[in-house]
């Protein structure tokens, strides 16, 4: 429903496109979205249960490999429900509080997610560079403190843009095209002034919450490659860089992914639009614990250790 008065356009709901409008695609959307998601929770929520269940895995990189999991499942039920959801109830409409919450909760989650990765750096650094200091360094209590401060940036640094989000009132329509509701659908289909939000998200989203973490994530594998390359036995350098490829080759995904998604969105249409936020919330997080299983000698074990004790 859209309300006219004093010039304004009211948006009391928008309406969510959602992947494709094409009737035929529908059902098998609907298919693949739902096993990505069940593959997602599935993946995740045995990497979780591991680290809890698992005292071999009672360390700093699985504690903050447990928040990462947490954040994955979080971000696919966040972005992806709305698209099962149409497809099993037809009702495509969110209202304007739903859409202002889905957009707070998503976007701190996915701040949180670039933060989690540059501290799961920084324990890398320390095991490849300090290995005699590890456990002197990445105490419980630190570890502890580095996740909270990842949560609170999370949750924090979002609230200024989505305030002004919430506080505009004039639109010119309601219909999001996208699957989820994002601060840039929003801004797109908004005739308020949008010229803080363009200043917050150039020093805040960019500066702060994206390039920030960028280079607390990459600026520690400068030291950590100069440290294999002096080791002199290629044993010895091939045990080194396993401590750190899982972690290495998820953040390169993901960070090629928001390069794609988000810096470079002028060059690319609605759909490919569409195919990359999809990639980044549901083949991503999907990706994650299956990198992590596969390339992870710990987990490996771990897996093993569960399935025997199942079948015992």
């Amino acid at each position: 429903m859209i309300d006219d008065s004093s010039n304004q356009t009211m948006v009391a709901y928008f309406i969510i496109q959602g992947i494709s409008d094409v009737p035929e695609l529908q059902l098998p959307i609907f298919l693949l979205v739902l096993l990505i998601y069940l593959v997602t929770l599935g993946g995740n929520m045995t990497i979780l249960l591991l680290v809890c269940l698992d005292h071999r895995l009672h360390s700093p990189m699985y504690f903050f490999l447990a928040n990462l999991s947490i954040v994955d499942m979080s971000s696919s039920t966040i972005s992806l429900h709305k698209v099962l959801l149409i497809f099993i109830s037809g009702n495509r409409a969110v209202s304007f509080n739903g859409c202002i919450l889905h957009i707070y909760f998503f976007a701190s989650i996915t701040g949180h997610e670039l933060f989690i990765l540059s501290v799961m750096s920084y324990d890398r650094y320390v095991a490849v560079c300090n290995p005699l200091r590890y456990h002197s360094v990445m105490t419980r209590g630190l570890c502890i403190l580095l996740a909270s401060c990842c949560w609170m940036l999370g949750f924090l640094l979002i609230i200024p843009p989505v305030v002004i989000v919430s506080g505009f009132t004039c639109y010119i329509s309601n219909h999001i095209d996208h699957f989820f509701c994002d601060i840039g659908s929003i801004a797109r289909l908004t005739c308020s002034d949008t010229s803080i939000l363009e200043i917050l998200t150039l020093t805040e989203g960019l500066i702060v919450s994206t390039l920030l973490p960028f280079f607390l994530t990459f600026i520690p594998y400068v030291f950590i490659i100069s440290a294999i390359i002096k080791i002199p036995t290629r044993t010895g350098r091939r045990k080194a860089f396993y401590t750190f490829s899982s972690h290495l080759t998820v953040v390169v995904i993901l960070y090629v992914i928001l390069t794609c998604q988000y810096i470079l969105p002028v060059t690319v249409n609605a759909t490919d639009k569409k195919f990359f936020a999809l990639f980044n919330t549901a083949a991503v997080p999907m990706l994650n614990p299956l990198i992590y299983s596969l390339k992870n000698k710990d987990v490996k074990s771990a897996l093993r250790r569960w399935f025997m004790k199942s079948r015992i």
